[in-house]
């Protein structure tokens, strides 16, 4: 009978080793996964205040290309309509005649500034049409890894307060255990031979 009480503490102090290691194990995954998960949170909170940073610097910049056209705009039509009336009249001599060679000028710097405000215009948009791609791209991946974290963080979790439960119950039997082979012991040095087991 004493054999078979050392047999079983040994077998009870194997599982108990084991589901202390494993609770370790269990912590420390638990702890790498929160702190993953708030560095996801973290970087997802400077995403999107750098995002909004970007996207109020994209709205001022459109607006001020968007303006500096319709300006443009404006202004070779004024000129055109002033100066193609002179253009029309083709004065002999006289004053509008040098005012429409240089009036010509005029209009193609204006027409070179309104294809640059263009041109600018469009390489602002592109840029935050890609900045936004780049965004909601990372946004996703950054959702994808919160949810398997929070998942694998759940079922540790749950793992961790089974293998708790497990270890309290292992120790209570080994406890049980010592207790019978001590009233084993107890009893065969008070000269009772045999005692059942429980």
């Amino acid at each position: 009978k004493k054999a078979e009480h050392e047999e079983d503490l040994d077998s009870l102090h194997g599982k108990i080793d084991k589901a202390e290691a494993s609770i370790t194990t269990l912590t420390n995954d638990i702890a790498t996964l929160e702190a993953e998960l708030g560095e996801i949170a973290t970087s997802q909170k400077e995403m999107d205040a750098n995002r909004q940073e970007e996207h109020k610097d994209y709205e001022a910049a459109k607006t001020d290309y968007e303006q500096g056209i319709e300006g443009v705009q404006m202004a070779i039509k004024v000129l055109k309509d002033y100066y193609g009336q002179a253009f029309l009249q083709q004065p002999e001599v006289g004053t509008h005649s040098a005012a429409g060679g240089s009036a010509g000028g005029i209009i193609g710097l204006l027409e070179v500034a309104e294809s640059d405000f263009s041109k600018l215009l469009a390489e602002v948009e592109a840029d935050e049409k890609a900045a936004q791609t780049e965004y909601d791209q990372q946004t996703k991946a950054n959702k994808v890894a919160k949810a398997e974290k929070e998942t694998s963080l759940k079922y540790k979790t749950k793992e961790l307060k089974e293998t708790e439960k497990e270890l309290e119950e292992l120790k209570s039997d080994r406890d049980g255990e010592q207790s019978e082979l001590d009233r084993w012991q107890k009893a065969r040095r008070s000269g009772r031979t045999s005692l059942s087991r429980t």
